[in-house]
């Protein structure tokens, strides 16, 4: 039997940061395998997949399943460079939020039409196939998936994925704890009476949150911000890395990567929000273990 691993190929979000203080935890942007009995599921297809493919070509699995959370560009930017596509004997599988297979197609022609892109998705030559996403289920091989909307711009999905002995959840973008700050910021304003209306509605949204995420063995989630660049940028859709702890220590999370990582932060600057994580988990007296995402970085998942 084959092993069974989780790699990162991709962790920065908004853009690639190829530079050399960025070196240590990478400069891509998101793309994960996982890889179960000889079958492989991508999640996100930044500029990380491109490097992937190559690999994948030099092992000679020709059938790959990939999940989208959404289709901003830095998720579906490394597409017009997967080399796997432009071979025949390829079999290709993708699938992510929208109504429709033909809005998945679609979103993905977009990128690689005049004047964006010269080469079009018509000269892809493997087999590719658009899964409907209003299916709420999916398997590929022995790997079993299941996803949640989740909050951030436009219809972003949240998966969770059994691969091996392993429970993943992989949330790439998400703003985790949005409706209780946007509550807590307005509270002043509200009479009495709207202070219990929300109240109610934010504990019951937090629950909902928790499940989505309960007693994964591995969580895979946004941190981008720190406490002053959330304040900055309060709904744009990522989460500040304090939110992040709590929300995984609260769902009783085994492990968590820090994940789509500011482009603006260097090495230094996410190990210190690593130190931070930690030093939050210390005084909750909580057993999460927290790691940052970085560039080829594998997990066994047997």
């Amino acid at each position: 039997m084959a092993k069974s691993y989780l790699r990162f190929w991709g962790v920065r979000g908004s853009y690639a940061a190829p530079f050399p203080t960025h070196l240590k935890v990478g400069g891509n942007t998101s793309c994960v395998e996982i890889h179960v009995d000889d079958h492989v599921i991508i999640c996100d297809a930044g500029t990380g997949i491109i490097p992937l493919g190559n690999k994948l070509i030099e092992e000679g699995n020709k059938n790959v399943l990939i999940l989208l959370t959404h289709y901003h560009w830095d998720h579906i930017c490394g597409l017009p460079f997967f080399v796997p596509a432009f071979i025949p004997d390829w079999n290709i599988d993708f699938f992510g939020p929208g109504e429709s297979i033909q809005e998945i197609k679609q979103n993905l022609d977009s990128q690689m039409q005049a004047p964006y892109f010269p080469v079009g998705t018509e000269t892809w030559m493997a087999k590719i196939n658009y899964l409907d996403p209003r299916t709420a289920k999916l398997s590929h091989g022995p790997i079993e998936i299941t996803h949640n909307s989740v909050h951030h711009p436009g219809i972003t999905y949240g998966y969770k994925i059994k691969a091996g002995s392993k429970n993943v959840i992989y949330v790439s973008d998400n703003e985790c704890q949005f409706l209780d700050k946007s509550i807590k910021q307005k509270m002043t304003e509200f009479s009495e009476e709207e202070r219990q209306m929300f109240e109610a509605m934010n504990r019951e949204e937090y629950e909902y949150e928790l499940e989505t995420i309960r007693d994964a063995d591995i969580l895979i989630h946004d941190a981008q911000y720190t406490p002053e660049d959330y304040e900055k940028k309060r709904g744009w859709g990522h989460s500040c890395y304090v939110d992040v702890i709590n929300y995984s220590i609260d769902a009783g999370v085994k492990e968590l990567y820090l994940y789509h990582h500011d482009p603006y932060n260097d090495d230094d600057a996410i190990d210190k929000i690593q130190e931070k994580c930690l030093e939050i988990i210390q005084k909750r007296s909580a057993s999460l273990k927290c790691h940052i995402a970085r560039e080829g970085l594998e997990i066994d998942l047997d």
